[in-house]
């Protein structure tokens, strides 16, 4: 069965861009990561949390560490399943935000990746207002699919990397 959990501490401080902090308060923000979570019993999706503070500017891109991966059995129960990363309707509603892949694709794998696994997510913010993103606020959400490949398309590929990395396996 699939779960969320944390990347060490070491990869989400290498990944969250933050630099000239003090160690201890990044350490803190690390610590206070809390694993997505349902709003309700019957939500499709995983909340996912903000790991810090972040005042969203208009006009501008973000990418947003979230110290998160999604651990799946491959080869048993989660075989055939995705998990796609879209923002929360709230944020896309009222402030046009997105993300910037449109819907991130999180592949069932991707937990072997040489990142750990770390799900980041970058988003856009095309409005004209700055939108507060505090610690703690759900902003994006995962959703657990099951998907199908058809007869003819399987590939015995096995991933070698983390972000594009299935590009490089086919030769593109």
């Amino acid at each position: 069965m699939s779960h969320f959990e944390k990347v060490s501490y070491e990869q989400w401080k290498k990944d969250c861009g933050i630099k000239g902090l003090p160690d201890r308060e990044l350490r803190e923000w690390y610590d206070a990561i809390k694993l997505p979570k349902q709003a309700t019993a019957s939500s499709a999706g995983c909340d996912f949390f903000m790991p810090f503070n972040l005042n969203f500017e208009p006009g501008s891109r973000f990418r947003i560490a979230t110290g998160i991966r999604w651990v799946t059995d491959r080869d048993g129960a989660d075989r055939g399943k995705v998990l796609m990363i879209v923002p929360r309707s709230g944020l896309g509603f009222k402030y046009g935000i997105r993300l910037t892949n449109t819907v991130g694709i999180i592949d069932a794998d991707y937990c072997d990746s040489d990142n750990e696994g770390h799900i980041i997510i970058s988003m856009d913010n095309p409005s004209e207002q700055t939108v507060p993103l505090p610690e703690g606020k759900a902003f994006a959400q995962g959703i657990v699919v099951t998907y199908d490949i058809p007869e003819g398309a399987e590939s015995g590929e096995a991933r070698s990397g983390g972000f594009g990395s299935t590009d490089r396996s086919t030769g593109k």
